[in-house]
């Protein structure tokens, strides 16, 4: 049997990737610091995922194990050093806090004289993950280490796409998925292209379908939450009952279309459907979503390359409308949530520095008239 090595044990982890290795026959290392959830693994061994759909089905995954990377990092390089696969899922932010353990692994393996091609994927809500990861990796590896690892170790990106909602259950494992999902991964950087996953789609080049995601499902997500919590609404669900916030997803996701039409040259109606698939998986009614996890960190969200202002960026560099994702940017300004240290951040920046100041300093934005354009919107609401 195959052996992966998983960082992220939680439902993202658990509910999708984990399901997809096992389905491709793989015994799963979950690699997590948290202490219920490691050693629930390591004493049953399987765990429960529910389908929100009609039925509610459960999947049954079995063949996993937990290692604790804080208490136990040597089991974590032992790991990597038998592995097959390797694949996270812990966030964009988390990515530098693991590079090391992958470093000494990829050098165990090296020391064992293992030749066996091996990926790394970061199944991360970012463009050029694996990528970004194994740029932090090098910085751990002897020069030797290195020269093993571009010959034997493949960092390819990749994108992928569940909707996994906040939830808490007595059982610290089961968790609950939407029916949809897809995993993205591209071809030219992998080492071992013989090893290719049932229920995932290999691409050569990667970009286009990263940046559909991306600006369809992650900007569509986020408008939904921070609109709806404009207008009140404390579930996603709730949000798009409003008119007026399921017209703004809707029209956020026009000029989405027509920035990836512009780009990459997608099929108008091919993305229009796929954007009526998306609004209707935010709709699923056997999912509630808290407006407050989907809204957390709007310091992030708000980033150079994230999904508003990236999109909005390139809009107006083509001479495209961007007025919806402006008023979401807007709406993002105006989120408050004191529980999420992010929101509180910006909240104290507000309260303490001029408009323009703060967005030039949260978004990196250097064109004046942009940030003006932000700054307007933000005052009108």
């Amino acid at each position: 049997m195959k052996k992966a090595v998983h960082f992220g044990a939680g439902n993202i982890g658990r509910g999708f990737i984990g399901e997809i290795l096992f389905e491709n026959d793989f015994e799963i290392a979950f690699v997590d610091v948290n202490e219920a959830i490691i050693d629930a693994l390591n004493e049953r061994h399987s765990y429960e995922i529910e389908i929100a759909e009609d039925g509610q089905r459960h999947i049954s995954v079995s063949g996993v194990r937990g290692i604790n990377n804080g208490k136990n990092p040597a089991d974590v390089v032992a790991a990597i050093a038998e592995a097959d696969l390797i694949t996270t899922a812990i966030g964009p932010n988390i990515l530098p806090l693991i590079v090391k353990l992958i470093a000494q692994g990829i050098q165990a393996r090296q020391s064992a004289s293992n030749q066996q091609a091996i990926d790394v994927l970061a199944c991360e809500n970012m463009i050029g993950g694996s990528q970004f990861l194994w740029e932090e990796v090098k910085k751990h590896l002897s020069d030797n280490a290195l020269a093993y690892a571009e010959e034997f170790v493949g960092f390819p990106n990749a994108a992928v796409d569940r909707i996994v909602p906040a939830q808490s259950h007595e059982d610290p494992l089961f968790v609950v998925v939407e029916p949809f999902k897809e995993w993205v991964v591209e071809t030219d950087r992998m080492k071992n292209k013989k090893l290719k996953l049932e229920g995932v789609h290999y691409e050569k080049e990667l970009t286009p379908f990263i940046e559909r995601k991306l600006f369809s499902v992650n900007s569509g997500h986020a408008t939904s939450a921070y609109t709806g919590a404009f207008y009140g609404a404390k579930t996603i669900l709730e949000a798009l009952k409003n008119e007026r916030v399921k017209a703004n997803v809707e029209a956020v996701l026009a000029e989405i279309r027509s920035l990836l039409i512009a780009k990459w040259d997608f099929d108008e109606k091919e993305l229009v459907d796929y954007h009526k698939i998306i609004i209707s998986r935010f709709e699923n009614p056997f999912i509630v979503d808290d407006v407050t996890r989907v809204a957390r960190t709007p310091i992030r969200k708000l980033g150079y390359d994230e999904r508003f202002i990236r999109p909005i960026r390139e809009l107006k560099e083509r001479g495209l409308s961007y007025d919806n994702l402006l008023k979401t940017v807007g709406f993002v300004f105006k989120y408050t949530d004191p529980t999420d240290p992010q929101s509180v951040e910006l909240e104290e920046l507000l309260a303490s520095k001029p408009l323009s100041e703060v967005i030039a300093q949260v978004t990196e934005l250097k064109e004046v008239d942009l940030i003006a354009e932000i700054a307007a919107t933000v005052t009108a609401l």
